[in-house]
């Protein structure tokens, strides 16, 4: 109905227009008003509201992943459950969960993502839900796909503080930041403006209690789990557990020289036994209740270190019994990244079990 009021409106400005010319019939006045009407139609269409598919186009979009958005996950917590792949072209280098959580004055944001260009993206979704200004971040270790996009918020709100582990600051400013800015521009090629990096400003230890506009936080340093960097971060208003990379859920990241894969198992099983939050969120993949979320990556680790542990007593090589571990890890099957890494972790659990005996054999002497 509307539409054709529309069209009539169209239809009576032409004719009007058109009867100025009165040496010209009524039949031709017509038929040219008609042809008029039809050619303004199909050059320039009559908007009545903004289609979905413009609508769309104002979301974080990536190719075959979808869009992407922060959605309520706890009491006044939001999170935005990234793609669960490594680095890419396609993903852009957005990999990891960036959350929010609002108080009554502003925003407090945990791993914003990483590089530039995806923390503007992420900070228009972040307007989505509140328009709060940013008032603190928190990074929960050294890895860049994590907090590159500091510099987009640092570039928004100067003042903001940003909080890590101290070994974090140390070990970024070192060099670990440089390596990671080669590995995501190599894989992703979309860190153009990421550099200056925006470096945590606000150094936190093991056991630290902080409190942001209200909101109460108490961190955990795990010396020996996914890296020597790493922050577990407790929302207490909420009973939120950030874990970072020390849980997946859906792919598999690394283990470098820093981290173990030993303590990263007695770290989940500790919080397993000691803990009781409303919600558990990991690095990579979706945050839920405590069993559904450690257990697959927890199962994962301890499978590896009971077949290391036979394996190390046969005197047997990582490539000689990756195969048949590998069957014994069925919902592993379609995790990203689980028939390259995996390997390279069942060869680490060796590698610490070697130490460990070195080290018991040295307490001996």
């Amino acid at each position: 109905m509307r539409h054709k009021l529309l069209t009539s409106l169209v239809t009576l400005s032409l004719i009007t227009n058109l009867y100025g010319e009165e040496h010209k019939s009524s039949a031709q006045i017509m038929q040219e008003a008609l042809a008029q009407m039809e050619a303004l139609v199909a050059k320039k269409p009559i908007k009545v509201k903004e289609s979905s598919q413009e609508v769309n186009n104002t979301a974080f979009r990536l190719g075959k992943y979808g869009t992407f958005k922060f959605e309520k996950a706890n009491d006044n917590v939001y999170i935005m459950h990234g793609p669960v792949v490594g680095p890419n072209k396609e993903n852009q280098g957005f990999m990891n969960n960036p959350a929010i959580v609002e108080s009554q004055n502003g925003l407090i944001v945990v791993d914003p993502g990483g590089n530039y260009n995806v923390g503007k993206k992420i900070l228009a979704e972040i307007e989505k839900v509140s328009k709060k200004p940013i008032i603190a971040v928190f990074n929960t270790h050294k890895h860049g796909d994590h907090w590159f996009a500091n510099k987009a918020i640092v570039e928004k709100y100067p003042n903001v503080e940003i909080y890590a582990h101290s070994n974090m600051i140390k070990v970024s400013k070192e060099g670990e930041a440089e390596v990671w800015y080669g590995i995501l521009n190599r894989t992703t090629e979309n860190l153009e403006g990421t550099k200056e990096f925006a470096f945590p400003t606000k150094a936190l230890e093991d056991g630290q209690e902080i409190e942001i506009d209200g909101q109460k936080f108490m961190v955990q340093h795990p010396h020996t789990a996914h890296t020597d960097t790493d922050l577990l971060i407790a929302h207490m208003n909420s009973m939120t557990l950030f874990l970072g990379d020390n849980l997946m859920k859906g792919r598999l990241g690394s283990f470098d020289d820093s981290s173990s894969i030993i303590g990263n198992i007695a770290l989940l099983e500790n919080i397993k036994k000691e803990t009781n939050f409303k919600l558990y969120v990991p690095g990579h993949g979706i945050s839920g209740k405590l069993d559904e979320t450690i257990d697959p990556f927890l199962n994962y680790l301890k499978v590896l270190l009971k077949e290391g542990k036979i394996a190390y007593k046969e005197d047997l090589e990582a490539y000689e019994i990756k195969d048949e571990v590998m069957k014994k890890l069925p919902w592993m099957k379609d995790w990203d990244a689980f028939q390259n890494n995996m390997p390279t972790h069942l060869n680490k659990v060796l590698i610490e079990l070697g130490e460990q005996e070195l080290e018991a054999g040295s307490s001996e002497e």
